[in-house]
């Protein structure tokens, strides 16, 4: 773990935090999400929990007693800035590219006895050849301090060099990545992680921030799971994100326009590959 020192430049922070995902499969970035961004990003998970009457999902990697909420772009204007954070962006494109995409967003609220998730890879149902590339780069944002005590990530540091998926259910050795509220985890998809067990009196509240490549379908279908009027009110980026854009300026087009243009009457200047090289 490492803080934020004023005298460091944005992009030293992001070649060390590049340097530290590549060695060991992940960084963690101390203090960077602002204390009132944390607070409503709270405030907005309460509302929405109780609005939606929402329960643990029941099954091993959900977690008996973990309150999941997904889709949460749909959900609360908030969220909006999640996505796009100008310290955590930067840092997913240098793994994947610019061109990634915004796979899923949903928060991990871990309460009070419940077990520790069976470690996993995130890039699992991708099915490709280990060690490979990087093709899934997430994220868990501390909404709360995160111990070891109370369900922190456990991370198992060099796993994304493997040559294999660990099994199911198994808990191989690993470390807790404890930090403040307002700090982020950021690693590369082929790391072995999971939810840790809380064995305190309170809740430990996380959002999971997860991209894939600009070629990969995304975990949550984000064209159908947020409404186009919704969508029109996000920034360029955030629209790019959520799969408006084309990768490499084909990948996605509607009918040799970006979805930008065709669906939401956007001027964004997309021309198709076949264009460009000629």
């Amino acid at each position: 773990m490492w803080p934020l020192p004023v005298s460091v430049s944005a992009e030293a922070l992001r070649s060390r935090a590049l340097e530290e995902i590549a060695e060991q499969g992940y960084t963690l970035l101390e203090g960077v999400i602002d204390s009132s961004l944390v607070a409503a990003l709270n405030d907005a998970l309460r509302e929405i929990e109780a609005r939606e009457q929402t329960r643990p999902g029941g099954n091993r990697f959900e977690g008996s007693a973990t309150i999941r909420i997904y889709n949460l772009l749909a959900k609360h204007a908030v969220f909006a800035q999640v996505p796009v954070h100008p310290m955590v962006l930067p840092v997913v494109e240098g793994v994947l590219d610019a061109g990634c995409l915004v796979s899923s967003l949903s928060s991990i609220s871990i309460d009070p006895g419940e077990q520790a998730q069976p470690m996993h890879a995130d890039d699992t149902l991708y099915d490709l050849p280990r060690p490979h590339r990087a093709v899934v780069c997430n994220s868990m944002w501390a909404l709360t301090d995160f111990t070891e005590a109370n369900g922190a990530t456990r991370i198992v540091p060099g796993s994304h060099r493997f040559d294999h998926k660990p099994e199911y259910g198994s808990q191989p050795p690993s470390i807790a990545a404890e930090m403040p509220a307002g700090s982020v985890l950021i690693w590369n998809g082929s790391l072995w992680h999971g939810g840790g067990a809380n064995q305190t009196g309170e809740r430990r509240v996380g959002i999971a921030m997860n991209y894939c490549a600009g070629f990969l379908r995304q975990q949550e279908n984000q064209q159908l799971g947020i409404p186009q009027n919704l969508v029109r009110k996000f920034s360029p980026r955030l629209q790019a994100l959520v799969g408006y854009g084309t990768y490499k300026h084909l990948i996605g087009h509607v009918d040799k326009k970006s979805p930008s243009q065709a669906l939401l009457g956007a001027d964004d200047g997309f021309r198709s590959v076949w264009d460009l090289v000629d």
